[in-house]
């Protein structure tokens, strides 16, 4: 199976971007936005996942960074709404092979964040993750998609929390998995996170200049969908 991308024009106000710091809530609220809208939800960091998954495939070494590279810039991965009730959110696709759920293995989580710092994969990867997006009807999550992936989307989102709410989140997630570890890690880890993104020399992460910003402190995820959905439709009534 292919997926050949869409040629209809572009219309910015039917891309999405959603950006912000790790554990602020992005893919929570992209999952609901999409199927609000049913648009397409693309979490870009999927395609990451997908690369490091092909990589260890085929024996590639996480530090070979020009391999990795010309992996990203070779080989087509794509994204489309989910063909199986399975549970997932969307196909993830490399070439005409379904790996939605081979990404997910663990191998994949313990590599992918070195993956994702190559400057050449970046912007390998943002090529790939633009074409998806320039399809329209899609909220696009990651952390540099409306300052650099697409810039003209016509609706994006900047979703922010303080990092001891994020921490907070993260641990309340991990505890009723079971996972042994304490706050003060998970702090400490994203925390790290937030240095290594905002100050990396290739899209680093920060606000575009035309987001709406919300900080969702103190807020569950029904009062920031609603604030989020509002947003939206506002902007598209605005043109419509």
């Amino acid at each position: 199976m292919t997926h050949p991308d869409s040629k209809k024009p572009l219309n910015p106000m039917q891309i999405i971007t959603i950006d912000g710091p790790a554990a602020s809530g992005k893919s929570t609220l992209g999952q609901r936005l999409a199927e609000a809208l049913g648009y397409l939800y693309f979490d870009t960091g999927v395609m990451y996942r997908a690369l490091t998954w092909l990589a260890l495939q085929q024996g590639v070494s996480m530090q070979d960074e020009e391999t990795l590279t010309a992996l990203a810039e070779k080989v087509p991965i794509d994204v489309t709404p989910p063909s199986k009730a399975d549970g997932r959110a969307y196909d993830v696709w490399i070439g005409d092979q379904d790996v939605t759920w081979a990404i997910r293995q663990p191998q994949v989580d313990a590599q992918v964040s070195i993956v994702s710092i190559y400057p050449g994969v970046r912007r390998a990867m943002s090529k790939q993750q633009r074409r998806i997006g320039l399809r329209g009807c899609v909220v696009m999550v990651g952390r540099d998609i409306g300052t650099v992936v697409l810039p003209e989307a016509g609706i994006k989102i900047y979703l922010d929390a303080s990092v001891e709410e994020r921490a907070r989140r993260r641990y309340e997630e991990q505890k009723q998995r079971e996972e042994k570890i304490t706050y003060e890690d998970i702090l400490h880890n994203i925390m790290e996170r937030d240095r290594v993104d905002s100050t990396r020399a290739i899209a680093p992460l920060r606000p575009a200049e035309d987001a709406v910003c919300i900080n969702s402190d103190g807020k569950g995820i029904e009062e920031v969908f609603e604030m989020a959905i509002q947003i939206v439709r506002s902007r598209q009534e605005q043109v419509g």
